[in-house]
């Protein structure tokens, strides 16, 4: 249900969904029983001429159930849930896939520097393109991110792919994310950073195949050629 409001691109991002109406829907669920017996039960019991007060302390076997047989239930519920969290949280955290890309994402007051392999698919080699609040990325492709900051603790939000990763000064945080959707959409930050926290937007632009490598075609030359009228 949140692809009703927010567009799903990323694998990742169809199991947190379902995940999330699992838990909206039995919580809603529960909601309405709750709610019904509550007024049901006021409207039963409501005051009456004639009709004089019962104390009532919950001791015995009937009045008992009330309690007992929805804790049991709502427990039943919760191991479900807690099943589910594990599963997912296990599939989007812990397991990363064999990567055909690794890209690299530094936070900073306030603006994201995004390092991306060239041609050679590498990082850390002469063809690396280096954008500021821009990432590109390929449809279809298996990406693993090397995520840092400069300065404070940061958050790496990408919406789309329902990904959120704090970004730790001194610390290298891995993760993994694999594009489903062609399109342009909003990286954020969200962890209050400072004063410029709301001025730290990005952009993520997920292209096919021919656009990416026509885009990197074009920053790879105009590297080269800086790297050339430098020397």
């Amino acid at each position: 249900m949140l692809e009703w409001l927010i567009p799903a691109a990323s694998t990742s991002a169809d199991e947190i969904d379902w995940l999330f109406a699992v838990i909206f829907y039995t919580v809603g669920v529960w909601f309405v029983v709750a709610q019904g017996i509550f007024f049901g039960l006021i409207f039963k019991f409501r005051r009456r001429p004639g009709v004089r007060s019962l104390y009532v302390a919950g001791e015995t076997k009937d009045e008992k159930r009330w309690i007992s047989w929805p804790h049991y239930a709502v427990i039943a519920c919760d191991v479900v849930l807690i099943a589910g969290a594990i599963a997912v949280w296990r599939d989007v955290k812990q397991v990363i896939p064999p990567p055909d890309e690794t890209i690299r994402v530094i936070a900073q007051q306030w603006a994201w520097t995004f390092v991306h392999p060239g041609p050679d698919r590498q990082l850390d080699t002469p063809d690396d393109v280096v954008t500021v609040n821009e990432l590109h990325v390929r449809n279809g492709t298996t990406y693993e991110f090397e995520l840092t900051s400069q300065d404070v603790v940061h958050s790496f939000s990408i919406p789309v792919f329902r990904l959120k990763q704090d970004a730790v000064p001194g610390r290298m945080i891995k993760g993994w994310f694999r594009p489903t959707k062609t399109g342009t959409f909003d990286i954020a930050c969200a962890e209050m950073c400072g004063l410029g926290h709301a001025l730290m937007p990005a952009a993520l632009h997920i292209e096919s195949a021919e656009e990416h490598a026509a885009w990197l075609g074009e920053h790879t030359a105009v590297a080269a050629a800086a790297a050339g009228s430098r020397s």
